[in-house]
């Protein structure tokens, strides 16, 4: 009989299972060759810098919090400046991401990103997700595919949640009064099965002067069904959450001794976040149609600056956002003959519908308003069709060409100045090009050349006086350009190891942002980024593996300004991390990871820099019977780090004139958290 190579995507502790079966069977059946990362075949139109995560590999990483699975991305750096239960910040390809601004992230097909939201632009909060529940997460860098719209322009990500899971109770507790409570399971019907899933979860934080009193309530209820040509999908997905936050404190004041680095200067931070949702998915062959219903609600209140604005009650202030969004996509794929050449040709339309009740920023002392700033509602609403088709000219050779229309309109009307009332509509097209060139089954080369985007807030496209000191205001259009290019190489060496290399350049017309913090909008000027990136994945022996991750990126403006310099606030330039997992057939899963992410600049001049970070974390579990172990170490080396760090202004409240100091949030020292789970 002869051999037959299959070239599969499989996980770390995966593959060494696979493998160590494929060892011990003494019949010659077809030999695997099995490949962590992304899935290497002829013919699936995966460029380097694309990857697809299991979710075995994610229940076998430390993780601080549910935002930190997108650190799986290559080269992505997940952080926080403030409480638990606020959307993290992310940093890719040279960009200060914020909540997410330039980075799409989806969770079963529902957009993640908020449009013209109350606290920043493009908020992407997953404190909604419970990473056991996670399937896998496919992620795409630049913006290069034609079903990725707004946002997408460092990249995107695509969270798919499990269909089945072994029913399942498990405690954790740590220090810092971490506690948490999951419980799960699934059950089959037929050809249906229906999974339930409960989280609690209680933090006090190790911060001095606050309790962050984090009261997290995540639930999720799936009905699926699957036969061999079709699927349907049902979900429903609450989360409820409050907490109190420690802000980023001023370096001065910890110097100064008036406080600890753990420290904080208000502690009536904070706030209160719930989402409610219900999404369905429907497929029959190769057509597919999704929906989704949201409801979100945040209340936040922070204060950044302390007393320099207001030096009797202070600087905090408040942030509202109530909104539902409905929305959905269609899409058809097909297979074609054209000649001789195998043509697939992929079409789609989405839409999306934001019906935002309340947006607002109003000052308060103590969480109790005094001073309401603006109040709008907008209703906004976006239609894109999508064509991507995939060509092979040759037996090595395929091309790729992606068109995308997307248009769309927002009505604002603002509660408190009648003036920044308006209705603003608009369309963008994007065109995708990419060739693939695999010379065998070990070796790809690819280049890709894509258009992108990502609207503005709409209160920015409407704007007509500034709220806060009642100056005129230009307003900006809704939707800002990008266009990017890469070239990528990936080798595999059967069996042994996998290495991917990525050149990429993207500019953007505009760093439009809506700031949140202070109700106006700040349009930068036009940007430049390029960088390159490695991800090199090595199989030691059946047990143990290797990860290495490397990116590095330099970030500009692409004009002087008088009173400006060239550099983009923010911009990370290097990232590193270095992986070591081990699995073996006796049920001992362990995972040792560092991230090192480089000094950054704080100000277009490059006169401030923040200090690099370093962080190490390992977790260990032990599978015996239906029992579950296991201990997560968070900062195992207890290295006193910022985990954000900005320069601005500010004034305390024993100061007579504002000072321009750095402001950070330290990473939260070393932690262990213990787990026991039973399986039923």
């Amino acid at each position: 009989m002869s051999k037959i190579k299959h070239l599969l995507y499989c996980s770390p502790m995966l593959c060494s299972t696979l493998l160590l079966a494929q060892e011990q069977h003494s019949s010659p059946e077809p030999e695997l060759i099995l490949v962590r990362g992304v899935q290497h075949q002829h013919g699936s139109g995966v460029n380097a810098s694309e990857g697809h995560v299991h979710g075995v590999d994610i229940e076998q990483r430390a993780l601080l919090r549910p935002g930190d699975m997108l650190e799986f991305v290559p080269g992505m750096v997940v952080t926080q400046h403030s409480g638990s239960g606020k959307a993290n910040q992310y940093f890719l390809r040279g960009f200060n991401l914020d909540h997410g601004t330039d980075f799409a992230t989806s969770v079963d097909g529902m957009p993640v990103n908020m449009r013209s939201h109350g606290h920043g632009q493009g908020y992407s909060d997953l404190n909604f997700l419970i990473p056991e529940l996670v399937e896998h997460i496919r992620y795409r860098k630049g913006n290069y595919q034609a079903q990725d719209g707004d946002f997408a322009n460092a990249g995107a990500a695509d969270f798919a949640l499990k269909t089945q899971s072994p029913e399942l109770l498990q405690l954790s507790l740590g220090q810092h009064q971490y506690q948490r409570i999951l419980a799960g399971g699934s059950a089959s019907y037929d050809n249906a099965d229906w999974l339930n899933a409960i989280e609690l979860q209680g933090y006090a934080g190790p911060w001095q002067g606050v309790d962050e009193q984090v009261r997290k309530v995540n639930l999720v209820s799936r009905y699926s069904t699957e036969q061999q040509d079709s699927a349907k999908r049902l979900t429903l997905m609450l989360y409820d959450n409050s907490w109190n936050a420690a802000d980023q404190i001023p370096q001065r004041a910890v110097d100064q001794g008036q406080i600890d680095r753990l420290g904080v200067i208000d502690p009536s931070s904070g706030g209160t976040s719930t989402r409610q949702s219900l999404s369905g998915h429907w497929q029959q062959q190769s057509f597919k149609a999704s929906g989704y219903w949201i409801q979100t609600e945040l209340q936040l209140w922070s204060n950044f600056s302390y007393f320099l604005n207001d030096p009797l009650k202070g600087d905090q202030f408040e942030q509202t956002d109530k909104r539902q969004v409905f929305g959905g996509e269609l899409s058809q794929e097909s297979k074609l003959q054209l000649g001789s050449l195998d043509w697939i040709h992929q079409f789609g339309l989405q839409t999306r519908y934001d019906d935002i009740d309340q947006l607002g920023l109003a000052l308060t002392e103590k969480r109790i308003q005094h001073q309401a700033v603006r109040l709008d509602q907008v209703q906004q609403q976006s239609w894109s069709v999508f064509n991507q088709q995939q060509l092979q000219l040759s037996q090595n050779i395929q091309a790729l060409l992606g068109l995308r229309y997307d248009w769309m309109s927002a009505t604002v009307e603002s509660l408190l100045e009648q003036q920044n009332s308006g209705q603003v509509s608009q369309g963008i097209s994007s065109v995708k090009l990419g060739l693939r060139y695999q010379s065998n089954e070990t070796q790809q080369w690819d280049i890709s050349i894509g258009q992108g985007m990502h609207s503005n807030d709409a209160r920015g496209a409407t704007i007509s006086t500034d709220p806060v000191n009642g100056e005129p205001a230009n307003p900006v259009p809704l939707w800002v350009r990008s266009e990017g290019a890469e070239l990528g190489w990936r080798y595999l060496q059967p069996e042994r190891w996998q290495i991917s290399i990525a050149v990429w350049a993207l500019q953007l017309d505009s760093e439009l942002v809506y700031v949140g913090d202070a109700g106006g909008t700040e349009a930068n000027r036009a940007s430049r980024r390029t960088g390159a990136e490695l991800a090199w994945y090595y199989w030691i022996n059946p047990a143990w593996t290797l990860d290495l991750e490397l990116a590095t990126s330099r970030s500009r403006y692409r004009s002087l300004s008088q009173d400006e310099g060239r550099f983009i606030e923010g911009s990370l330039p290097g990232v590193a991390s270095v992986s070591i997992n081990y699995h073996d057939n006796t049920g001992v899963h362990a995972n040792l990871r560092l991230r090192h992410f480089g000094r950054r600049t704080l100000d277009s001049f490059n006169r401030q820099r923040a200090p690099s970070s370093t962080v190490l974390n390992a977790n260990l579990s032990y599978q015996w019977q239906q029992w579950e172990l296991g201990a997560e170490l968070l900062n195992l080396t207890n290295r006193k780090v910022a985990d954000m760090v900005y320069f601005y202004p500010s004034r305390l409240q024993n100061e007579a004139e504002e000072i321009e100091d750095v402001h950070f949030h330290p990473l939260e020292p070393r932690m262990l958290r213990l787990s026991l789970g039973y399986r039923f």
